[in-house]
């Protein structure tokens, strides 16, 4: 297994580097990094959940007031962060000057993706919950020449900006209603995968999304009897707080 280390410099992922071959097992992502562990969202909890053996690992992006696309779910600091402040009202570089009680920081996606250069099979799974980051984010993406090392998952409005940008890179359509989305939808923004929550998850479910051409991924699945029951439904991909304890699952099918 390769080395946790965080690096002490920007890496660059090779955009030539090779995606592997989807496993004969669902894929296993980390959700926000490996948060039982590290805080979630930050530089440490992605680098553990890479090193427990994360397929990939989901990350929230908002922008700073300057546009600088940063590691955090919540419009503001305080959940996470315990600073009652929202991250459009903060720049980067006050970010950046800002250390927190146990030495994290809030990191850039920049930053994040540069953690993939220690693991060339895994990719990053950049969620917008809006359309508002996306071009920034994909331009980190891009400076950094990782298009072959991420996909993008979220709301329409937020997939529909991202595909208008890139239109080759993976999506990951959230879809948290019962049923498929309307093939006028799918045209236009060409899904790889549907992702609902694992409530709404069948064989069913499954077997139309085939039939519409899509994999089916789903969130968030923390109890070994669910990652069990969805392991069975045939999905393709698999989002847990519990990195480590998806990957036992999934793999002791395949022994």
């Amino acid at each position: 297994m390769p080395r946790a280390a965080l690096p002490t410099t920007q890496a660059t992922v090779d955009a030539a580097t090779p995606v592997a071959d989807l496993p004969d097992r669902p894929l296993a992502v980390a959700h926000r990094g490996d948060p039982y562990r590290f805080r979630e969202n930050t530089l440490p909890s992605v680098a553990a959940a890479l090193a427990a053996g994360a397929d990939a690992v989901e990350v929230d992006v908002q922008l700073t007031r300057d546009g600088v696309p940063m590691l955090l779910h919540d419009p503001t600091l305080k959940r996470l962060w315990e600073l009652d402040r929202p991250l459009r009202a903060l720049t980067a570089d006050r970010l950046a000057a800002q250390r927190f009680a146990d030495g994290h920081r809030v990191p850039t996606l920049a930053e994040a993706i540069g953690l993939l250069a220690e693991y060339p099979a895994a990719r990053l799974m950049i969620d917008l919950d809006d359309p508002g980051p996306a071009e920034a984010a994909w331009r980190a993406v891009t400076e950094q020449g990782a298009e072959g090392r991420v996909l993008f998952c979220g709301p329409a409005t937020a997939l529909l900006a991202v595909r208008a940008l890139a239109p080759e890179v993976p999506l990951a359509l959230t879809w948290k209603q019962p049923g498929l989305p309307v093939a006028a939808l799918l045209a236009d923004l060409r899904p790889h995968y549907l992702n609902p929550p694992f409530g709404l998850v069948d064989r069913a479910l499954v077997e139309r999304a085939a039939a519409a051409g899509l994999t089916v991924s789903t969130w968030t699945v923390d109890l070994r009897r669910t990652m069990r029951r969805m392991r069975e439904t045939g999905v393709a991909s698999i989002t847990s707080n519990r990195i480590g304890l998806l990957r036992s699952v999934l793999d002791s099918r395949r022994r």
